[in-house]
């Protein structure tokens, strides 16, 4: 039974690290048609503000507030600088996302150097759960992230914002006829969607090894969670993030880590097969 929970928990704890990561990337890819491979360095920006703060004296609870303002900034700039002129591109936008990834990627090694850099948990220890005692820091992870899913969940349903997002989702022409402003909607929404991966990276910073590489390791499985779930909804990321998070767990608990990968890909790869569209598919989604 205790081991059963361990392993409960354990993939609780992936699946809410990928469903916002994957919330960040359904929106780009849902909401903007937008391929973009630069998303798991909101990640890596996001764990290395907790890296900064913590080296300036700071709590891991102030970095976790700052990280997703550092990321949604290196959101805005990269939509304002870059992605903005290429909308009608795919394949400039893939380019130019893959050259971001990598400046961003250099900068920081630039900034921070080589190796890996060490966070502090804000828990020691373990929490006795009454079924089993699991990290305290895992425990929180869980919290946070199904938080911030709820969260994200009422802001699309019960915002302007959220209404204005799930028009130009359903059909960005006909956004645009009612007077949605499609253009400030996809800046404020890409920002939002990198502030969410930028909460992610603060949250799995004291589990991970922090390297300006480390976001690219996020990015398939992101993508897995995205295409399996369905994009363009929050219910497709919490299905896809279930789905590629529990076989991710199950897996590792019985082989290598390298063949758990293939078996994941295999089996996202037989679900989109199967339902081309995603677990939760929008209907009448239009480009």
């Amino acid at each position: 039974m205790e081991i059963f929970a361990t392993a409960a928990l354990n993939a609780l704890t992936v699946i809410g690290i990928l469903a916002l990561i994957g919330l960040g990337l359904t929106i780009s890819f849902g909401l903007m048609n937008v391929t973009n491979l630069a998303h798991g360095e909101f990640v890596t920006v996001g764990a290395f503000t907790v890296y900064f703060v913590q080296s300036l004296g700071g709590s891991f609870w102030l970095g976790l507030v700052i990280a997703p303002f550092s990321a949604a900034i290196a959101g805005m700039l990269l939509e304002w600088l870059v992605l903005r002129h290429l909308y009608e591109r795919p394949a400039a936008v893939i380019l130019a996302t893959l050259g971001a990834s990598l400046v961003l990627q250099q900068s920081l090694e630039f900034l921070f150097g080589h190796g890996a850099k060490p966070v502090s948990a804000p828990f020691s220890g373990t929490v006795d759960l009454g079924f089993t005692a699991y990290p305290a820091h895992r425990v929180l992870v869980i919290l946070v992230s199904f938080a911030a899913l709820a969260g994200v969940h009422f802001i699309m349903r019960r915002t302007g914002f959220g209404l204005d997002m799930r028009t130009v989702i359903q059909n960005r022409d006909m956004a645009e006829a009612v007077g949605i402003n499609t253009r400030r909607t996809f800046a404020v929404a890409f920002a939002f969607g990198a502030a969410l991966a930028g909460l992610a990276g603060a949250l799995i910073a004291p589990l991970a090894s922090v390297l300006p590489q480390m976001g690219v390791s996020y990015l398939a499985n992101a993508f897995f969670v995205v295409i399996v779930g369905g994009a363009g909804s929050v219910g497709g990321v919490v299905a896809g993030s279930s789905f590629i998070g529990g076989l991710t767990t199950f897996f590792n608990y019985q082989l290598d880590p390298s063949l758990s990968q293939a078996l994941v890909l295999l089996a996202a790869i037989v679900m989109v097969r199967l339902r081309p569209h995603g677990i939760v598919a929008i209907k009448g989604r239009q480009s």
